[in-house]
């Protein structure tokens, strides 16, 4: 063979192992566009105009595929090798989804991962109507990932933190911090990545909605998770004699507690609970997102807190600037949970305001919960 022709046959094998485009290799570009949490130029998930999206893999010795994303759907296989299924149109944001090779929960080679569900699994972003969630031509604040030595744990652990635009232009100025906690079966990484924090913050300070701050995004695992007193008293520990103190000693922050906010999703709903309920003279604001009491399981947990707030009647609402809620609607699994805890609260007389956001238990929802909680912090 002369080396002319080989040299491009293996360029053209390499474009096709590559997941180089139809349309680099001259043949028609297929419908819709390539999901934006795609790998590189890998061609599917592909999202269709009306926000039905295409999946595709290629495993011709497969038994049963199926697509883990809202329930099981089973995918078709083609002459090719190549399964294939197209779902009814998804709402905007971020999706967690699996692929199911005979029986095994994998993630999609096509699509990024992300720790969540307790195990890595793909995600799929399907585009939003509006710039809220995007990148924008606006200044720019810095995540960054910081290790440090937890004393209550004996062990190295980590959080990433959120700096506003500015932050090392400025060293005489000092910042509120909002600390934010993700759900059970992730960890710091959720806020980082799968909830856009930096790009939510630089938007809406750039447009004057939120004031400077930054924000610290924890490891709620302290220990396994159990939902029991000792799992949050463990987590309180961690929180209120090693994190914050760390963020301060390191940090420009102000070391006052109308300075701090405390907010967390699901799991870290319950966290925020438990510690900010039971230190009201730690945080100021207070955000809870797709949460509340486990009925029956934390009865008495609850019980304790509501005892508390009766004892100390008009406490919570003198010290509390902001005590918020959301929820994604009825579809939300802490929906009545929620409620529940929202009607003990009415009882005791405790402020607080409440937005539903339809979108059930996920992470376009509470994306939405921190567009709206930052704003009202720090004001």
């Amino acid at each position: 063979m002369r080396p002319l022709v080989k040299n491009r046959l293996i360029a053209a094998a390499a474009m096709v192992l590559a997941g180089w485009s139809a349309a680099a290799l001259g043949a028609q570009e297929p419908e819709g566009a390539r999901a934006a949490s795609n790998v590189r130029s890998a061609q599917y998930p592909r999202v269709l105009p009306d926000r039905r999206v295409v999946f595709r893999l290629r495993a011709p010795e497969a038994i049963k595929v199926q697509l883990d994303l809202d329930g099981r759907h089973d995918m078709v296989k083609d002459t090719s090798g190549t399964w294939s299924y197209t779902t009814d149109p998804l709402g905007p944001g971020f999706h967690y989804y699996s692929l199911i090779i005979d029986g095994l929960a994998v993630a999609d080679p096509a699509s990024e991962s992300f720790y969540g569900m307790g195990r890595m699994a793909s995600g799929l972003e399907v585009p939003y109507d509006t710039d809220a969630f995007a990148v924008r031509d606006v200044p720019h604040g810095e995540l960054r990932m910081r290790r440090y030595y937890s004393a209550v744990t004996g062990s190295w652990r980590r959080f990433f933190l959120y700096t506003p635009p500015g932050y090392d232009h400025n060293p005489q100025l000092r910042y509120p911090v909002l600390y934010i906690l993700h759900g059970g079966g992730e960890d710091e990484r959720g806020w980082a990545t799968q909830g856009l924090t930096d790009v939510i913050m630089d938007n809406l300070i750039a447009t004057g909605q939120a004031r400077p701050m930054l924000v610290a995004m924890l490891d709620g695992n302290a220990v396994a998770p159990g939902f029991g007193a000792d799992f949050l008293e463990k987590f309180q520990a961690e929180l209120l004699q090693v994190v914050i103190p760390f963020v301060e000693r390191n940090y420009r922050v102000l070391p006052d507690p109308q300075a701090r906010a405390l907010a967390g999703l699901s799991m870290g709903g319950l966290q925020t609970l438990h510690v900010g309920l039971g230190n009201p003279d730690s945080f100021a604001y207070l955000g809870v997102f797709s949460s509340g009491y486990i009925l029956p399981r934390q009865a008495e947990l609850a019980e304790q807190a509501y005892a508390r707030i009766a004892a100390h009647p008009g406490e919570l609402n003198s010290r509390l600037k902001t005590f918020f809620f959301t929820m994604g609607g009825p579809d939300d699994i802490a929906y009545q949970n929620c409620q529940a805890m929202l009607k003990r609260l009415d009882e005791l007389g405790v402020r607080y305001e409440y937005v539903e956001t339809p979108g059930g238990h996920t992470w376009p929802v509470w994306r939405e919960s921190l567009l709206r909680f930052a704003p009202r912090l720090f004001r």
